[in-house]
């Protein structure tokens, strides 16, 4: 499976750069996975093609302030720091910018000294083990001091960094949004709810390796890195009972969808487990879980954008983005979302 098959051409304008003042008034591109037909809506209309008996499953991850800025304490020099991943108390996995001179022993401070860092241990694929030191709660410091770990094409800064949560978020945890929750508005999540639309929620801690790109020839060769996820005996028992009822599985965004897919048993049952998983899917993947997906418009050549070809099939979900660009939705993290349904 050659990654080009999952390749096209957008317009650099059709980049989202900020985030709509109405969460829910984004557009919607409406897709039958049987039929092929779209319909062009506003997200707030989703409401229009939910059931009762259906469930919505969202992820409640919760962006952290990832990304800091200190500088070299032997230097000065200037230094860019993501969190990845905590390992142990206060140790964690980083991508350090400029990298090539961060060595074990290296120290790095931040915010005249509030918080400190040393790096330990040079990790998988260049990234850095730091341990911090500070004084106080490591979460305060780190709202007080990080930024909103925005992906690298959008470059206008945030004014709020809510806009980067969804409105749900409960635990932190995650390097990046996921990102198709961001169009829900609690009024809009109650509207749902008032329609008998059973909603669970599951957690999965957003890495960067879930958007790092595709860099080998052969897709079947990427590898994905592992996320934390974990599934409840609520949200478990929600999802069995609306699937033994005929009611369907709507998944809101990639990151609930690989959840599923990696916790479920075959039968596509759940139970309450936690875990790490490094599920890669793309055509060719039998669902489990799911029978309906709420996402945005991803990258070219992506592991994101193959999942969706997964479920809507490679050349009808490549259409639909050409249509999507010709009638020129937004795209990427603030952009626009797309319903994929089949029944």
């Amino acid at each position: 499976m050659d990654v080009k098959d999952f390749s096209y051409d957008l317009p650099k304008e059709l980049i989202a750069q900020d985030p709509l003042e109405d969460r829910s008034g984004s557009r919607l591109m409406v897709l039958d996975k049987h039929s092929g037909t779209i319909a062009h809506r506003i997200f707030s209309e989703i409401v229009e093609y939910l059931k009762p008996g259906d469930c919505l499953v969202l992820n409640n991850t919760k962006v952290i302030p990832a990304r800091l800025y200190g500088v070299r304490e032997d230097t000065g020099a200037k230094i860019e720091l993501l969190l990845l991943q905590r390992k142990t108390g206060d140790v964690w996995e980083t991508l350090v910018k400029p990298g090539k001179k961060a060595k074990p022993g290296v120290k790095i401070i931040f915010g005249d000294g509030l918080l400190t860092g040393e790096i330990t241990e040079i990790a998988a694929e260049g990234n850095r083990l730091i341990r911090f030191s500070y004084e106080g709660v490591f979460e305060e410091i780190l709202d007080a001091l990080g930024q909103m770990p925005l992906p690298p094409y959008i470059t206008h800064k945030l004014k709020d960094k809510n806009r980067y949560q969804t409105v749900y978020a409960k635990y932190d945890g995650s390097a990046a949004a996921p990102t198709a929750g961001l169009h829900f508005t609690p009024g809009l999540l109650e509207q749902i709810k008032e329609m008998g639309v059973e909603i669970a929620e599951i957690t999965l801690h957003v890495g960067l390796g879930t958007f790092r790109p595709v860099k080998e020839r052969d897709v079947l060769a990427h590898h994905m890195h592992s996320e934390f996820f974990q599934i409840d005996e609520m949200a478990a028992a929600r999802i069995n009972e609306a699937r033994a009822k005929g009611g369907r599985i709507i998944s809101v965004g990639t990151t609930s969808t690989r959840t599923l897919e990696a916790a479920a048993e075959d039968d596509g049952s759940l139970r309450a487990k936690s875990g790490w998983t490094d599920i890669f899917i793309y055509p060719g993947y039998r669902f489990k879980v799911i029978d309906g997906l709420i996402t945005n418009f991803h990258l070219p050549e992506s592991t994101l954008l193959m999942l969706v070809s997964a479920l809507a099939g490679r050349e009808q979900t490549l259409a639909a983005y050409e249509e999507a660009i010709r009638e020129r939705y937004r795209f990427f993290s603030f952009g626009d979302a797309m319903f994929i349904h089949g029944r």
